[in-house]
């Protein structure tokens, strides 16, 4: 039998918030792989959190640039609050929004790329010896339109363009500049705050679509009914996961009464033109990444007898 550690089933616990007993019992029953007990308690009902997977661990900013029909955005992360409020640290997030610009956001380009003589990964590595604190150049997101505009925004902004949400959004259009700025705005206020992981259905992956869709099949099973309400259940499940991650689908922040591709639609109608949303980007500060350990993993293993 595969001994599970209590430092997993306290990781586990925190990504579901599902009690100990049921995160070593889901572990012990597939092996001690995370990602299947996650899977194992939601077919259960057991996890009451699942959206506490990804949540902001570190500190930082993120910043955005754009110019003409381009635009991108850079997640630059410390270990404190504290030192991004720093003026040395917000201009340097500053530059490397701007080098980002230039390298359509490639990280390792940007890292690369000069910066007063200096590459950008020296003049980190420059700032981190001289502020005292670790800092990481965690991601860069890229956006452009042939015609049209990228609008940027960010929520609760500490600096100018910085903030700890950040958002681009690329509107295809031929229509006049001021209207696609204003829905652009609006759009990117929506998406900062729904957080969409997909632009269309369409854009859904197979892998994803397929297990969501087991998901829902052991949960519709558990009711009992015949095979033509479960299918039913299931596609209703899966019409859910849509309009709560795909962009288009979902019901409009502003308005809910209306999706977000009814939004834009009416938009391109009053502006005369087609408005096709291109392309998006969204960074939450830490998204992803793992808080310090906290040590009291004795303390679990005394609970759970493990």
């Amino acid at each position: 039998m595969t001994e599970i550690k209590a430092s997993l089933v306290k990781e586990l616990r925190e990504k579901t918030g599902a009690g100990m007993m049921e995160c070593k019992k889901a572990l012990s029953e597939v092996g001690g792989d995370l990602e299947a007990a996650i899977d194992f308690l939601r077919k259960k009902g057991m996890s009451v959190a699942e959206k506490k997977a990804g949540r902001v661990a570190s500190q930082g900013l993120v910043g955005v640039a754009v110019a003409g029909t381009q635009g991108a955005i850079v997640e630059l992360n410390s270990e404190t609050d504290f030192v991004a409020k720093n003026a040395d640290f917000q201009s340097f997030l500053g530059q490397v929004t701007e080098i980002a610009l230039a390298q359509k956001g490639d990280i390792e380009a940007i890292k690369a790329a000069d910066m007063n003589g200096k590459t950008v990964a020296d003049t980190l590595t420059e700032l981190i010896a001289r502020i005292g604190e670790n800092m990481t150049l965690r991601r860069a997101g890229y956006v452009s339109v042939t015609n049209g505009v990228v609008v940027p925004y960010i929520h609760t902004a500490t600096a100018p363009n910085m903030g700890k949400i950040g958002v681009l959004v690329a509107l295809e259009s031929t229509a006049d500049t001021t209207a696609l700025m204003e829905i652009g705005k609006k759009i990117a206020m929506h998406i900062a705050a729904a957080n969409p992981r997909f632009l269309t259905i369409a854009d859904v992956d197979a892998d994803t679509t397929a297990h969501e869709k087991g998901i829902y099949e052991e949960q519709a099973k558990a009711s009992g009914k015949p095979a033509a309400i479960i299918e039913k259940m299931v596609e209703g499940r899966l019409r859910k996961f849509y309009e709560e991650v795909v962009v288009m689908e979902q019901a409009f922040i502003m308005d809910p009464d209306k999706k977000v591709k009814d939004v834009l639609a009416e938009a391109a109608k009053e502006a005369g033109a087609d408005i096709k949303l291109a392309a998006f980007v969204r960074f939450g500060l830490g998204e992803g990444v793992e808080k310090k350990e906290e040590d009291f993993a004795a303390e679990v293993a005394k609970q759970i007898g493990g």
